[in-house]
Parts: structure tokens; C-alpha cells; sequence
């Protein structure tokens, strides 16, 4: 946003967030913010509803993080909720700093379930705001057609991601020239789908293709522990870099599989691939698509219903059926098989991101949104 334009302060989760944000305003920095999660994916039922006991939990820290940014700002023209499932959150924070007007973001695929009270409570909550602002036409559709949402998408800027790092680019430089490079970004769990893409790359070298895959990601948080174990017992436990590891030993696809972590240098590793893959269960188009799309790479997309606004099938990328191992090896192979038209699509995705995922274009888009909601 424009300098001056807006006076900051943050109230985030301890960790990566806050770090960023600090270069941006002021932060307050919670132990955790309690959340209710009623998205399409991860709403609560069998023993998810224990989740809510990590809610529960992170009250006391939430309350301490609001009073500690009442006394940093004041008085707030405009609160801003990153994403709706922080509406407990939202809630206290009307109460304590009694903002003038408020935004709720909405990132995630909404649960549909009108029968449920909980999907009743959450739209009555969404049309308390003075705005709701969508990533994408997806995520919007999820929501009641009768209420004003601004979509506005995420953005991204290319030269954020091309710091230097000399060991990724050593570890890229040990691909192989004339196979066909495949990207996976994103954290190791089991949503994400990266068993479904290990399981295409085996079909896919059964058919006589040379298919390497980048895997940049880890396990989001410690697989070891008592914490861990438990939540392994319940079923709630997905970080799963073991795994992975076995199932890529299994399949003895270890030198067309390549682990190499994360790196802020993302930009480095995409201009390495031929195709993204974002194989996710969320049957929603990710972050990496775009960014991917920036350096001209097309991506392969679980999605059944793929909207022209992130990903238009057969000219930006491909979409295949969330969960079918089959259907993205067959994606992986078109690719491959035909290179002039991968380039064609990846030519296509820059467009698209150039027009929908500007930074300043969309910063500009959610200040205009601050400004009409805002008192006079």
C-alpha cells in the first residue's frame, strides 16, 4: 500500500508470521489465537471436535494479545481479520478495541452445509462485517450469493523470492537436462496430497517417461514427542516426512524424487520446472500456482471445478480429479509428452497472474475496500 496509507498493528501466532510482519508495523505476538474452523475441508466432526480443545487453550493467550495491542494503538479505524475461521478471535477483539469497521477475509473453501447451525452462525457473522473480501472466485463461491464479497487475490512479487542460496542450486543442478521437471511446494501432509503425486511419478516411469520431481518442503512442526504421539493416535497427526520417504524408497524412486527442504529462494527452484504440481485435497487452487505461474511454469491442478480466474484447463495448467493418482500421472504424461504445449500454457499462466496476482494493483484493490468501509 501507498506510504502512509495505512498505520499497522499486527496480532499474529509466534513464529514465522510474526517475524515477517514486524518488518511491515507493529506486532503483538500471541502464544496462540483460538479459532472455529468451519471450512469445507477441516470443519469439525468424530474426533476433530477435539481440536477445539487447542481453542479453548489459546483463549487466555488471545485475550493478553489484544490488551497488549489496545495499548499500542489506541483506537482502530479498521479491524482486519486475516481469515474467517479466527472468528472467536474477531469476537473478543470488537469488544476490546472497538474498532470503527471490520474486514473478514475468507482464504479457505467455506463448508456448504445449510443444515448445519454452524454454517447458519458463520454467515450471520460474515454479513455483521462491513466487508468480505474473497481470494478467488473458489473461495467465493462457497459463499451466500446474496452477500457482497470484494474478491480481491493474493498477490506476489518475484523478486521477494530471489534471494541467494547456494546450496539449492547445487542440489538443482544435479537434475538431469532432458527430464521433465516437476515442482511440489507446500508442507508435508497428507492434504496435500504428495502421496497421490510419488504414486504418479511410479506410473509414470512404468510408462517409459523420465520424470524428476522437486519436492520443496518439511514436516510443518516436530514429528517427535508426546504431542506428536497423540495426536498420531487420534488421527490428527499429518505431518508424515517418514512416509514419504518410505513409500519413495518403496517404489525405488529416489533418483527421480529430490527432498530438498525449504528455501526462501522459491524463485531459483521455478525456474528450474517444466509444470507445478498442486495435487491437494482441498480441491482449491494454492499459492504456488501463481507464483509458479509468474516464471512462466504451468501448474497441474487437483480441481474439479476449475474457475478462469486461477486456472483455466488445457491453456494455463491442467486439472485432474482431487485424490486420483491416476488421473495425475495421465496429466504429468501429457505434459511431458508434448513440451511445446506445456510452454504454450505456461506463457498463458504469466498472463493471468500479471492480471489477477499484482501486488500493488491488488494492495490497492483491499485499500479501496478500507476506504469505503471506513467512517467519515
Amino acid at each position: 500500500m501507498p506510504t502512509a496509507a495505512v498505520d499497522p498493528t499486527f496480532i499474529a501466532p509466534r513464529g514465522s508470521a510474526q517475524r515477517f510482519f514486524e518488518t511491515i508495523g507493529n506486532v503483538t505476538a500471541a502464544w496462540g489465537i483460538c479459532k472455529f474452523d468451519h471450512t469445507r475441508y477441516s470443519h469439525y466432526r468424530g474426533l476433530r471436535w477435539l481440536v477445539l480443545l487447542r481453542e479453548i487453550a489459546f483463549l487466555p493467550s488471545t485475550v493478553l494479545a489484544l490488551r497488549r495491542a489496545k495499548r499500542v494503538c489506541g483506537w482502530v479505524d479498521v479491524l482486519h481479520l486475516n481469515e474467517f475461521t479466527g472468528l472467536p478471535a474477531l469476537w473478543l477483539a470488537r469488544r476490546m478495541l472497538r474498532p470503527r469497521s471490520t474486514v473478514i477475509h475468507v482464504r479457505s473453501l467455506a463448508c456448504e452445509a445449510p443444515e448445519m447451525a454452524r454454517t447458519r452462525w458463520l454467515h450471520a457473522q460474515l454479513r455483521r462485517a462491513d466487508a468480505v473480501v474473497a481470494i478467488d472466485e473458489s473461495v467465493r463461491a462457497t459463499l451466500p450469493a446474496d452477500l457482497r464479497v470484494d474478491v480481491i487475490h493474493n498477490a506476489f512479487t518475484p523478486s521477494s523470492a530471489d534471494t541467494p542460496d547456494v546450496d539449492i542450486e547445487k542440489r538443482l543442478d544435479t537434475l538431469r537436462p532432458e527430464s521433465f521437471k516437476v515442482g511440489f511446494v507446500g508442507n508435508l501432509l497428507r492434504v496435500k496430497g504428495i502421496g497421490e503425486l510419488i504414486e504418479a511419478v511410479g506410473i509414470t516411469r512404468d510408462r517409459g517417461l523420465d520424470i524428476e520431481v522437486v519436492v520443496v518442503g518439511d514436516d510443518a512442526r516436530s514429528s517427535r514427542g508426546p504431542r506428536a504421539w497423540l495426536l498420531r493416535l487420534l488421527g490428527l497427526h499429518q505431518d508424515l516426512r517418514a512416509e514419504v520417504e518410505a513409500q519413495i524408497a518403496r517404489l525405488n524412486l529416489t533418483n527421480r524424487i529430490h527432498m530438498v527442504g525449504f528455501t526462501p529462494a522459491i524463485a531459483r527452484v521455478y525456474r528450474r520446472l517444466d509444470a507445478l504440481c498442486f495435487p491437494s485435497h482441498f480441491d482449491a487452487p494454492g499459492r504456488p500456482i501463481f507464483e509458479a505461474a509468474f516464471f512462466g511454469v504451468p501448474s497441474i491442478v487437483a480441481l474439479r471445478r476449475p474457475r478462469p480466474d486461477t486456472l483455466v484447463h488445457d491453456v494455463t495448467g491442467l486439472a485432474f480429479e482431487p485424490g486420483s493418482a491416476s488421473q495425475l500421472a495421465d496429466a504429468i504424461g501429457r505434459m511431458a509428452r508434448d513440451r511445446d504445449a506445456a510452454r504454450r500454457m505456461g506463457v498463458a499462466a504469466r498472463g493471468m497472474a500479471e492480471r489477477s496476482f499484482n501486488a500493488t494493483r491488488n494492495a490497492a484493490e483491499l485499500l479501496a475496500v478500507y476506504r469505503r468501509i471506513s467512517p467519515r
